[in-house]
């Protein structure tokens, strides 16, 4: 008898709250427009998000930041 676990990783951006100048690099490089910045807020739709993480390595200033979240 095989018994077989299947792990998924979920991988959600988080958004460091008060941290973003708004600049929009992160929308720009976002491959499936995930990405909305209004005036003063910022936010990521994480059903349409691919977790491409581009977001995060294009941020200058290090708001965005990936976390890897373990389900069975």
């Amino acid at each position: 008898m095989v018994l077989c676990i299947q792990l998924l990783v979920w991988i959600l951006i988080n958004i460091e709250e008060n941290k973003c100048d708004f600049c929009g690099c992160c929308v720009g490089v976002c491959p499936v427009d995930c990405i909305e910045l209004k005036e003063a807020d910022i936010s990521i739709d994480q059903d349409i998000c691919i977790d491409c993480k581009l977001c995060v390595y294009v941020c200058p200033i290090e708001v965005l930041e990936y976390v890897e979240s373990e389900t069975v």
